[in-house]
C-alpha cells in the first residue's frame, strides 16, 4: 500500500493520520476537508469559545512538534468514490487515488427547514456556527433554545451565565432521555430549573413568526408565545454519506463497520460520527457521535486496514461522553438502553454530587456521574472490562462466565470506591 487517502479533517482524520504514522506506514498520506481550517475541538464550541474565555488559536488539535508528513487538501468537499478506480472525486474537479480510504466526514446537524434562513438561527458545528452565535448573544437577551441535548443544554448554560433569559423547548419528556433514560434524564432537567432556565418539555412548535429576516417569536402547540432574539436549534445531527451513495459501500445510519471500522468495500474504513460500528456488547450497529470514540477508534481502524489480524487488536472502549452545564461535570460510559433498573451508588437525585449505575440483571451497563470523576472513574474501567470479556472469541457460554467473572472481579473495588468517597466537586 503506497497511499491512504482520509476523507475528513476534524479529531476523527487527524487521529487517523496519526495512527498510521504512529503504526510505521511511510506512504503518501492525503486529508481532505471541506473547511478551510486545519482540524480543531469542537467540544469547547459550546462552551468556552461561546463564552468568550478562548479564541480560534486554542481549538487546534496539531502540536507544533507534530510530523504527520501530509498532503492537505481544504476548503472543498468529496463528492464521490469509485470503487473500481479507487478514486474519490472533489467538488472542485480534483480527484485523488486512494489505494487505502479512511471516511471521517462526520455528521451534519439537523434542521428546521422552516427557519434555516433567518439571520438570528444558529445550528451549532463549525467556528464559523460558533461565531456567528457568539455575535448574537447578549446580556438582556431573550434566547429561545429548541432541543435540550448537549449542544442546547450546553448553550443554554453559557448563555444564561452571559446574561440571557433562555428558554429550553424539548420534544422529549426530559432531556437526554435517549443516552440517559427518562429516570436520570428528569434529574438532569432539574439543572436547569436550579439555574433560573425554563425548561419546556413534550412540548411541539407550532409556528415562527419572521421579522425583517429573523425570527422574532416561537409559537408551541398549546398556544404559548415565546420571544426570541436568538433560536438555537440543537435536534441532533445526520451522518454526511450522501456522497458516497453509488459507491456500492452498504450505508445505513452511517458507514456500516463491523467492529474494527471495516466496511463492506475491501480497504476503506471509517471511523468518527458518520460510521456505524458493530458493537459486539450489544449485538447492534451504533453510530457513536463523542469526541472520545473519534479520538480512539481510529487507531483500531487504521491497525486493521494496514493489515493487522482484528482479533491481536484492542477491544473497542464504551461510549463515553461529558458535558458541562450551569458548573456541573455529567459524566457518563455505557449503553442506558439495555438497563432494567437504575442503582444510585453514591447521592441522589436532590444531592450536588451522585454516581448512577445502570443494570441488566447483575451486570452494569451503563454509569453517570455527576461531580464525581474519581468514582466515576473506576466504574468506567468496570465497563471496560466487561466489554473486552464479552469481545474474548469464545463460545457464547464460555463468554457470558468471562463477562460475569468480570463483574465479580471488578464489584468490591467500584464497591470500596463508594463507601470511601466523599462528595467531590469537578
Amino acid at each position: 500500500m503506497e497511499s491512504l487517502v482520509i476523507v475528513g479533517a476534524s479529531l476523527a482524520g487527524l487521529s487517523a493520520a496519526r495512527a498510521a504514522r504512529s503504526l510505521g506506514f511511510g506512504g503518501r498520506v492525503v486529508i481532505i476537508g471541506d473547511e478551510l481550517q486545519r482540524p480543531y475541538d469542537r467540544p469547547p464550541l459550546s462552551k468556552d469559545f461561546l463564552a468568550g474565555r478562548i479564541e480560534i488559536a486554542d481549538l487546534t488539535l496539531e502540536t507544533d512538534t507534530e510530523a504527520l508528513d501530509a498532503e492537505w487538501i481544504l476548503g472543498t468537499r468529496a463528492v464521490s468514490f469509485d470503487p473500481s478506480t479507487r478514486t474519490v472525486h472533489l467538488e472542485d474537479g480534483g480527484m485523488v487515488h486512494a489505494e487505502a480510504l479512511v471516511i471521517a466526514t462526520g455528521a451534519s446537524p439537523r434542521n428546521l427547514p422552516e427557519i434555516a434562513g433567518a439571520d438570528n438561527v444558529v445550528t451549532l458545528r463549525t467556528i464559523a456556527d460558533a461565531q456567528k452565535l457568539r455575535e448574537l448573544v447578549r446580556a438582556g437577551g431573550r434566547m429561545v433554545v429548541i432541543g435540550a441535548g448537549f449542544i442546547g443544554a450546553e448553550v443554554a448554560s453559557a448563555a444564561h451565565a452571559l446574561g440571557m433569559e433562555v428558554t429550553v423547548v424539548e420534544k422529549s419528556p426530559t432531556p437526554l432521555c435517549g443516552p440517559l433514560g427518562t429516570q436520570l434524564g428528569a434529574v438532569v432537567a432539574g439543572l436547569h430549573e436550579r439555574a433560573g432556565v425554563e425548561l419546556v418539555c413534550g412540548a411541539d412548535i407550532a409556528d415562527f413568526d419572521l421579522t425583517d429576516g429573523s425570527v422574532s417569536a416561537v409559537r408551541l402547540a398549546g398556544g404559548r408565545v415565546l420571544p426570541a432574539d436568538v433560536v438555537v436549534v440543537g435536534i441532533g445531527a445526520v451522518p454526511n454519506t450522501g456522497w458516497l451513495e453509488s459507491s456500492g459501500i452498504e450505508l445505513g445510519n452511517g458507514v456500516v463497520c463491523d467492529a474494527v471500522g471495516g466496511t463492506s468495500l475491501p480497504g476503506v474504513a471509517a471511523v468518527g460520527d458518520c460510521a456505524a460500528w458493530w458493537e459486539p456488547v450489544t449485538g447492534r450497529y451504533q453510530r457513536v457521535e463523542h469526541w472520545t470514540g473519534a479520538a480512539q477508534r481510529p487507531g483500531v481502524a487504521v491497525a486493521a486496514l494496514l493489515g493487522a489480524d482484528p482479533a491481536t487488536l484492542p477491544a473497542v472502549k464504551p461510549a463515553y461522553f461529558w458535558s458541562d452545564q450551569y458548573g456541573v461535570r455529567l459524566q457518563f460510559a455505557g449503553d442506558a438502553s439495555r438497563a432494567e433498573r437504575v442503582v444510585y451508588e453514591h447521592g441522589g437525585p436532590e444531592a450536588d454530587s451522585l454516581l448512577a449505575v445502570y443494570y441488566a440483571g447483575e451486570e452494569p451497563v451503563a454509569v453517570l456521574g455527576w461531580n464525581q470523576v474519581k468514582l466515576f472513574g473506576r466504574w468506567r474501567k468496570t465497563l471496560e472490562k466487561i466489554a473486552a470479556a464479552a469481545r474474548t472469541p469464545a463460545p457464547p457460554h464460555e463468554a457470558a462466565q468471562s463477562v460475569a467473572a468480570a463483574v465479580a472481579a471488578a464489584a468490591p473495588a467500584a464497591a470500596a470506591a463508594a463507601a470511601a468517597v466523599a462528595p467531590a466537586g469537578v
